[in-house]
């Protein structure tokens, strides 16, 4: 099966949102601020089967020091298949000498960032204030 990921800013919110929808992300629920969140981001790389979106991730940065990763989604029929380790490892060539590089991790996908060299920062806490109900 060959997998195309790109840079890219063209997507299509019916792919987009089938992608959320079948994952049980909350931010499905709001597609217009979902699309939009996606289109500002600084950086968005997307995964291809052929003509099908299989998966995608964003970073929003400063351009210089810091980015953070909000999103990095796969469609459920394509897990486990290397395609996330791929997204990283674009956003790596963009943004491997920042200072710092940030997300949020739970359940499995923090073996899952630990492969990709992420760690847990030091004795930070995650805080936040959150509309969703997935976590």
């Amino acid at each position: 099966m060959e997998i195309q990921i790109k840079d890219s800013f063209k997507i299509n919110e019916q792919d987009v949102l089938e992608i959320y929808q079948v994952n049980n992300w909350s931010s499905a629920k709001k597609p217009e601020q979902l699309i939009q969140a996606l289109l500002n981001s600084h950086s968005l790389v997307t995964a291809w089967h052929e003509h099908k979106l299989i998966g995608l991730g964003n970073a929003i940065s400063d351009g210089y020091l810091v980015v953070y990763y909000p999103h990095l989604i796969i469609h459920p029929d394509y897990q486990h298949l290397g395609i996330g380790k791929k997204i990283i490892a674009k956003f790596q060539e963009k943004y491997q000498g920042f200072h710092q590089q940030i997300l949020a991790a739970d359940g499995e996908a923090i073996k899952f960032y630990e492969k990709c060299g992420f760690e847990k920062a030091g004795q930070t806490q995650s805080m936040w204030i959150y509309k969703g109900g997935e976590h």
